[in-house]
């Protein structure tokens, strides 16, 4: 293995890789490491609809082998620490690796450990989580044999990786209740640290209609601080600090989430341990050759897999052109995309940047996302999975504007 590269790329999730397919579809020339200890690579969008019984978990899950672009270098260790005033990273095994170019794509971290009792209870006394791989079937069975009682679901503060997936899972279970006739005999309470129910006021109308259909009690500002997994009760915290303890049959839980430490602990974090980048060239606001994307950094705009895919592209013109290869540069618009599975068959599509405003990437008169169409169902289920594996991975930059060009 060489120790010098010209762009050295830290994380091979979406972000990372999309951004390496990205950089060698531009120039084949470039001398690219990837740095990522992971044997799989995970659809985790796909996850939602594993709990939801509609894809199946193995779908969801590939070879990071299979995934490494052709030509490109990867290095299966984990970072340690970054060394940017020497332009190189120090991974696990001692080993450093000096670049002229560094992108961080490491994504965050799920901090189930944060509420005490949630681990040793997870996969277990109805205690589940979409956001994990191995408990998103468990999410399931939890659904559809549950006949009578009482479901909860949590989300905490912001920021985290897709924010409606907590509400997808609600209106997934609430669908598949209200079509076996369990509905009746079921109570559904969401409770979120969020004082609304999506940050995009334009998408709450069609949200509530669902909201009200499935008979869920919204609790706001009720942040999950506890969980007893023998007694099934969950303790929150709500906006004037009193505890309030409720019972569950069905408990989902979104976890805190956080930068990664290897980044937190950094000269690259922002005081919050977020990758401190600008928000529109992707560049570090202190280390010019540095630059960042996907889920650790500290842009504004919603943490999904649509944003990475867009800011793919962004980040590889970029790193090109500061690495002299080209002159084009672009800028982030703070695109993100949640499809909000409201119903079997459809899907609220909510697509918007910086400052919530609407980014539709088809035309409205194709796919209105301010109401729930088959249309957005199919996209979701059908074409995203696609793309994401067989364009976005590949360097295929399909539905993505590069607006703002400079």
């Amino acid at each position: 293995m060489d120790s010098s590269y010209d762009v050295v790329i830290v994380g091979a999730g979406a972000g990372g890789l999309a951004a390496t397919s990205s950089l060698r579809k531009r120039n084949k020339n470039i001398r690219i490491a990837v740095v990522d200890p992971s044997e799989t690579h995970d659809y985790q969008p796909g996850w939602t609809m594993v709990g939801g019984g509609i894809f199946d978990q193995q779908s969801t899950r590939r070879s990071m082998h299979s995934l490494i672009p052709s030509g490109v270098t990867w290095v299966r260790s984990a970072v340690t620490t970054f060394i940017p005033e020497a332009s190189s990273i120090e991974l696990d095994n001692g080993d450093r690796l000096s670049y002229s170019q560094l992108v961080v794509a490491a994504g965050l971290k799920l901090d189930f450990a944060a509420i005490p009792g949630l681990e040793e209870t997870l996969g277990k006394n109805g205690v589940t989580s979409n956001y994990r791989y191995d408990l998103a079937p468990y999410t399931w069975d939890l659904v559809k044999n549950l006949k009578n009682g009482q479901a909860i679901f949590t989300q905490p503060p912001m920021p985290i990786k897709c924010a409606g997936a907590p509400q997808k899972a609600m209106y997934l279970s609430g669908d598949h209740w209200f079509r076996t006739g369990a509905l009746q005999n079921i109570n559904i309470e969401f409770c979120t640290s969020t004082p609304g129910l999506f940050g995009v006021a334009d998408y709450v109308p069609a949200l509530m209609q669902y909201v009200e259909k499935y008979r869920a009690k919204l609790n706001f500002q009720h942040t999950l601080t506890a969980v007893d997994g023998a007694s099934k009760t969950a303790t929150f915290t709500d906006s004037e600090g009193n505890e309030v303890v409720k019972q569950f049959d069905l408990l989902h839980v979104c976890p805190p989430q956080k930068a990664p430490e290897f980044i937190a602990a950094s000269p690259l974090a922002d005081e919050s341990g977020w990758l401190q980048v600008d928000q529109h060239t992707l560049q570090h606001t202190r280390f010019d050759n540095i630059w960042g994307l996907g889920d650790c950094t500290n842009t504004p705009n919603a943490k999904t897999a649509a944003a990475a895919r867009a800011q793919a592209p962004i980040v590889a013109m970029n790193v090109i052109a500061a690495l002299g290869l080209g002159t084009q540069k672009a800028q982030y618009n703070g695109y993100g995309s949640c499809p909000l599975t409201v119903e079997r068959g459809k899907i609220v599509l909510a697509e918007f940047g910086y400052g919530g405003k609407i980014i539709p990437s088809l035309p409205t008169a194709l796919l209105n996302g301010k109401r729930p169409t088959r249309a957005a169902w199919f996209l979701k289920a059908v074409m995203l999975p696609w793309i994401y594996w067989n364009a976005m991975l590949k360097g295929r930059e399909w539905l993505i504007k590069t607006e703002a060009q400079v």
